[in-house]
């Protein structure tokens, strides 16, 4: 394409992935050299202004990050490991799952360093809101903050220092983004989605009670994958505001676990015709944390005056949007075996 010989490179890690698929799409967008790096098939968006290269890689193979991140203007790394039971849990000792989430990001900083470019890249790191498990619920009054912090917590905080430290020694211009709780806009692919929006999505539209655990009492805070994916074009649009920093973004609404299922039942109701499905308090799961009483909101508004950015979808309008994804997925699916089977 005419004038992309020259326009910058940027590198998107864990591409496949449901952020880096609406990370991807926003950059799509712009004329720049776009490199979408994912282990599994990367969804190209349609009719891109960028001019697109895409790669299928292991990036735990030797050499792969090197190969990855060579002669990129900017590093935008989502990739990330999970495992255990239930959603965005990492089993302590989990070898792999630090080699991916801390691992990759050293070979990240060190292909950089090997390549001694004149100007350091960006690299922009998708964090956690968890992260900041600085301001505890009631239940962990007394407990110091540090000790709740999950396996995957620490992982993010470690690969966070890593690019602190290189953005001290000048490798790279670092900064990382502390995401709020996501969900799926019904943009993509909702099998993408493994959060607990989603979850209990797919658990409404099938007809199943929604289980809270303590009463359902903790806050989070919900934002649309379309508005996350604009937070990381407006860090590199504010690239010298950011460097360095770890910053919180979220829409600055409260909700509880409660209210969310609540609003999920009715939401699904309204695209099935049928009554919403319960929400009942239940026993925790066996591989329930402490954290899951914590409340996780947002507390600053700072990456909002730093680069103008602001969420756009309201919650109510987004999961409208995703239970019409999921329920019509689900009447397609339900449609395709009554046609089979007559």
């Amino acid at each position: 394409m005419p004038g992309h010989a020259t326009a910058p490179l940027i590198t998107v890690l864990g591409a496949s992935g449901l952020l880096g698929t609406a990370v991807s799409r926003e950059l799509a967008r712009r004329r720049v050299r776009l490199r979408l790096v994912g282990r599994r098939p990367v969804a190209v968006p349609p009719r891109p202004v960028a001019l697109i290269e895409e790669r299928r890689v292991d990036l735990t193979r030797p050499g792969a990050v090197a190969d990855a991140v060579a002669g990129s203007d900017a590093v935008v790394h989502l990739v990330a490991h999970l495992s255990g039971k239930g959603t965005w849990r990492v089993a302590d000792g989990d070898a792999l799952a630090e080699r991916v989430n801390v691992g990759l990001v050293h070979e990240v900083v060190e292909a950089v360093r090997a390549e001694r470019r004149p100007e350091p890249p960006a690299l922009l790191f998708s964090g956690s809101l968890s992260q900041s498990a600085s301001v505890p619920a009631a239940p962990a009054d007394g407990v110091p903050p540090q000790s709740l912090l999950t396996t995957y917590d620490r992982h993010k905080l470690a690969a966070e220092q890593a690019i602190a430290d290189a953005t001290a020694e000048g490798v790279v211009r670092g900064a990382t983004l502390r995401l709020s709780t996501l969900y799926s806009l019904g943009t993509d692919a909702t099998d993408l989605d493994r959060g607990v929006v989603a979850a209990m999505t797919r658990r409404a539209v099938a007809g199943q009670p929604l289980t809270v655990w303590h009463g359902g009492k903790a806050k989070r805070d919900l934002l649309g994958i379309d508005d996350a994916a604009r937070a990381f074009t407006a860090a590199l649009d504010a690239l010298d505001a950011v460097v360095g920093g770890a910053w919180e973004v979220g829409s600055g609404e409260q909700t509880s676990v409660a209210e969310l299922f609540t609003a999920i039942a009715r939401a699904v109701s309204r695209h099935t015709g049928l009554p919403p499905v319960p929400v009942v308090d239940t026993v925790p799961a066996e591989f329930a944390l402490p954290t899951d009483r914590l409340d996780f909101v947002l507390r600053s508004a700072r990456f909002r005056e730093l680069t103008g950015w602001t969420p756009r979808v309201p919650l109510r309008e987004g999961l409208d949007r995703l239970c019409a994804a999921v329920a019509g997925a689900q009447h397609g699916v339900t449609a395709a075996r009554a046609g089979r089977d007559s």
